[in-house]
């Protein structure tokens, strides 16, 4: 994990965009909370079930699908590079997105270990990734995470159970109309 900004890195977290990308923005979505919530409690309507490693002690966790979250993926990933960054660790996020992303549109995982820990906050510092800071989103439900790059975030709000939720379904037109904008940070101006 990274302690400061300054720390600064020779390599970007992520790798060259691929050609089969070109010319598309970069949305970096967080996963709980704002995709999915996951409990180690039982929840009967689990819609699966991870079993995760802690201490040399399995535990299962629980996960639910934000609604709309497969036809959100599936939109997205037509139009955008989407990157799921998360502050959870590897251990469970990665089977958690292996069962979430059934179109396979997520093009890379990024956990803890590439977060900064910013008084006592997991913070993404989208100006690590390699891509350029203007045609970059982050949809987050924790606005302690993008605190570095107010103006490329999308606030959702945090998701834990609610079967009527649309905001993920409603979000996608916007997200869509954003893909014609040259430099995203004139349109979300930190105060959306």
């Amino acid at each position: 994990m990274l302690n400061s900004p300054q720390d600064g890195k020779e390599a970007p977290l992520l790798p060259p965009l691929s050609p089969a990308l070109k010319g598309r923005k970069c949305l970096v979505l967080d996963l709980d909370e704002t995709l999915v919530h996951s409990s180690f409690k039982l929840i009967p309507q689990a819609d699966y079930v991870v079993p995760v490693e802690i201490e040399w002690q399995w535990h299962n966790v629980y996960v639910i699908k934000r609604p709309g979250v497969d036809a959100f993926l599936k939109r997205m990933g037509e139009l955008y590079e989407v990157v799921v960054f998360t502050a959870s660790l590897s251990k469970y996020a990665d089977p958690v997105l292996d069962k979430l992303d059934v179109h396979k549109v997520v093009s890379h995982r990024l956990f803890r270990e590439s977060c900064y820990l910013h008084k006592g906050n997991y913070v993404k510092d989208l100006s690590q990734l390699g891509r350029p800071i203007g045609e970059t989103i982050i949809l987050d439900n924790s606005p302690a995470s993008y605190i570095f790059h107010p103006n490329n975030a999308v606030p959702v709000s945090s998701w834990f159970n609610d079967p009527h939720d649309t905001e993920l379904t409603d979000m996608s037109p916007f997200l869509a109309d954003l893909t014609e904008v040259s430099d995203i940070r004139g349109v979300l101006d930190g105060g959306v």
